[in-house]
């Protein structure tokens, strides 16, 4: 049985009814504060922790006296813009105390589906995580569209865990774990402990999205366990409304554990090792070792540049005699990586004329 301990890496996903009371539209500070505690004994074994949270829109929605039914889009997006600044507040006061500092990430499906904001999302968040912060992580309701949404803070959670190569990721839900039919309206439906592989037999059992049992319903959390477990990030499901859900998980509560299909690291290279290259880096016989040895490429070990590529985009990595050495993703244009090379990482900002990240290509986006 899967459990929360000996993780490097821990991704929380917690919904409105967790957080706000369904009858005064009150924040539920006790439960929060617990929530806290939970994560700063975590943190304090070393594991980096991120919370994706909903809860912006019920907050502000509150705030601004509107009705509890279905709000227009105008209506919905000015309630998150409200209640977005209350929701950063409330997480910063309750972890304060515990000596952790937070951050707000706001994001949108296009910040995952394009690669270059993909990169630059994963890069603020290792920083924050580096750092000993605990982002905070939501939609920005205030911006997305449809056509932009994920929709719900399932795949949302599922998306980030990936984006940093997280090894857990838990759900804390209105249910605790996934039954082999709703068990509201089946006495007799029993909850599955360990999941291995998601079958159809599996995906069967979640039902339509309009369960009822979240936004989404099951649906959506199957959905991101299938996301999570192939980029190799164990999954739970567990109840979240008591005080002190993660320390209750830890101790063995009832959940539903899905087991990862291969490491985070190991996931994340097969992923970029099948991308086609839109370009090609040629290093020099230095560069080549410092691969070899674990390194990320530096511009200063680069000897040529070919390709039209952009930021974000797979290009190939090949030593002098022109022998694929393997492919990464770049941090700059085909034009940047060409002016930068061969030169120090402290002489990016000169040449470039504005400050840039010192790996041309890092060790965590290269595949050899």
């Amino acid at each position: 049985m899967a459990t929360l301990t000996d993780i490097q890496r821990l991704v929380v996903k917690i919904g409105s009814a967790l957080l706000v009371d369904r009858g005064t539209g009150a924040l539920r500070a006790d439960w929060l504060h617990s929530l806290a505690a939970d994560v700063a004994e975590i943190k304090a074994g070393g594991t980096d922790v991120i919370l994706v949270s909903s809860g912006s829109i019920a907050l502000g929605r509150g705030v601004l006296g509107l009705p509890s039914i279905e709000l227009p889009l105008e209506q919905s997006q000015a309630a998150a813009a409200v209640g977005q600044i209350r929701l950063a507040r409330a997480y910063e006061e309750v972890l304060a105390p515990h000596g952790i500092n937070t951050a707000q990430v706001l994001v949108t499906l296009e910040d995952s589906t394009d690669r270059r904001r993909y990169l630059n999302s994963r890069a603020t968040l290792e920083t924050l995580l580096g750092l000993g912060v605990v982002p905070i992580v939501n939609e920005n309701d205030t911006i997305a569209t449809d056509e932009i949404r994920y929709g719900d803070n399932d795949r949302l959670a599922a998306q980030v865990a990936v984006t940093v190569g997280a090894d857990c990721l838990v759900l804390l839900s209105d249910i605790d774990g996934l039954y082999t039919a709703n068990p509201v309206d089946d006495p007799s439906a029993r909850r599955l402990d360990h999941i291995d592989r998601i079958t159809p037999e599996i995906e069967a059992m979640a039902g339509d999205a309009g369960s009822g049992l979240s936004k989404g319903g099951m649906k959506t959390k199957l959905m991101a366990a299938k996301m999570a477990t192939a980029a190799g990030c164990t999954m739970a499901i567990t109840e979240g409304s008591p005080q002190n859900p993660l320390k209750r998980l830890k101790k063995g509560s009832a959940a539903t554990w899905f087991s990862a299909q291969l490491d985070p690291q190991a996931a994340r290279k097969r992923w970029i090792a099948a991308m086609k290259p839109r370009g090609e880096i040629c290093i020099d016989p230095g560069a080549a070792r410092a691969l070899g040895n674990g390194k990320s490429l530096l511009p200063a070990g680069v000897a040529a540049v070919s390709g039209d590529f952009d930021r974000g985009d797979p290009v190939a990595i090949v030593d002098a005699s022109g022998t694929r050495l393997g492919l990464g993703l770049s941090r700059y244009t085909a034009a940047e990586a060409t002016a930068i090379r061969g030169r120090q990482s402290s002489e990016i900002e000169t040449v470039l004329g504005y400050p840039g990240r010192a790996a041309l290509i890092h060790r965590d986006d290269m595949a050899l």
